[in-house]
C-alpha cells in the first residue's frame, strides 16, 4: 500500500459574536480545502498553500492543529492511503477574504461561509465531520478561555 500525505484547512472568520467556516464544492460536493504535500514543503506549508489555491484567500495564519483523517482508495489497481493533516486557520488581514475565487481547474465551483453546525451537514465525507466537530472542540475553549480572561 502506498501512502500519500496531505494537508488541508479549515478557514475560520469571526462575525460578531459568531463563527463561520469556508466550505468548498468539489465535484459537485461540500468538501473542504486540502491538498498533496510537494517535496521540500512542511506539513503547515502545504496546508497554508493549498487552502489559498483552492479558495483565492491570502495572509492565512495556522492557528492550531485539528486532527488527521486517513482515506483508503483504489488507483489504477494500487490500494492508497491518503493521510491529511488538518489545521485551524485565519486571515491575519483585513483583506484576506476579499478575493475569494474558487479554483476551477481542481472540479471547484462554489465557496460558503456557513456556521460550523451547518457545515456538519453539509460536508459529503463522513471523515470532514471529525475535522468539523474538533473546530467546534477548538471554539467552544477559546469561547471558554475568553470568560475566564474575562473574570
Amino acid at each position: 500500500m502506498f501512502q500519500l500525505k496531505a494537508a488541508g484547512g479549515v478557514v475560520i472568520r469571526n462575525l460578531s459574536k459568531k463563527s463561520e467556516i469556508l466550505l468548498i464544492k468539489r465535484n459537485g460536493v461540500w468538501d473542504l480545502p486540502k491538498g498533496k504535500l510537494e517535496s521540500n514543503e512542511s506539513v503547515e506549508e502545504c496546508a497554508v498553500r493549498e487552502v489559498e489555491e483552492e479558495t483565492g484567500a491570502k495572509s492565512l495564519e495556522i492557528d492550531r492543529f485539528l486532527c488527521k483523517t486517513y482515506h483508503h482508495y483504489t488507483d489504477s489497481g494500487e490500494r492508497i492511503e491518503k493521510i491529511t493533516d488538518w489545521y485551524l486557520m485565519r486571515g491575519n488581514q483585513v483583506s484576506a477574504f476579499e478575493h475569494l475565487k474558487p479554483q476551477n481547474n481542481e472540479g471547484i465551483t462554489d465557496l460558503e461561509w456557513v456556521d460550523p453546525l451547518v457545515a456538519l451537514e453539509k460536508v459529503h465525507y463522513e471523515n470532514l465531520t471529525i475535522v468539523i466537530e474538533n473546530v467546534l472542540d477548538a471554539l467552544a475553549i477559546d469561547q471558554n478561555k475568553k470568560r475566564c480572561d474575562s473574570e
